[in-house]
């Protein structure tokens, strides 16, 4: 499936529209390149489970939790990591088949533990298109 975005609020939107279809267990995994959306795209995504307060990347905690939607939400970055080995070394296991939403932000650099089952979204931009252009991509759900 392909959305054509054409303005941080359509990304937030589609965004906020997976997360309130989001179910405890569901993984997504979240690509693009710097400045495409991914933070607009997952505060979005935190709205639609309820969560109001404000979402930041993890980028250097790796995973950031919150609690005070209709289930938890697990918020990953996973750009810094040096090996998929220290996803262990936090549990991520407990994570992606907890009671909650998990959302991996450059999720494809850790392909080998993300479960088959995951929902893929990749955002990228087309400048031709106009410089707020984007393209979302969801592949799985």
């Amino acid at each position: 499936m392909k959305i054509e975005s054409f303005s941080s609020e359509d990304t937030f939107e589609f965004g906020k529209s997976l997360g309130e279809k989001a179910k405890a267990g569901d993984v997504y995994v979240l690509d693009g390149e710097l400045g495409t959306g991914k933070t607009v795209f997952t505060q979005g995504f935190a709205k639609g489970l309820g969560i109001d307060e404000p979402i930041n990347s993890p980028t250097f905690t790796i995973v950031q939790v919150y609690d005070e939607g209709r289930m938890p939400f697990y918020h990953f970055d996973v750009y810094r990591i040096g090996d998929v080995s220290e996803m262990d070394e936090i549990g991520y296991e407990e994570y992606f088949y907890g009671d909650g939403a998990s959302l991996v932000e450059w999720g494809s650099m850790i392909d080998e533990i993300i479960p088959k089952e995951a929902v893929h979204i990749k955002i990228e931009k087309d400048l031709e298109k106009g410089f707020d252009y984007r393209i979302i991509t969801m592949e799985g759900e």
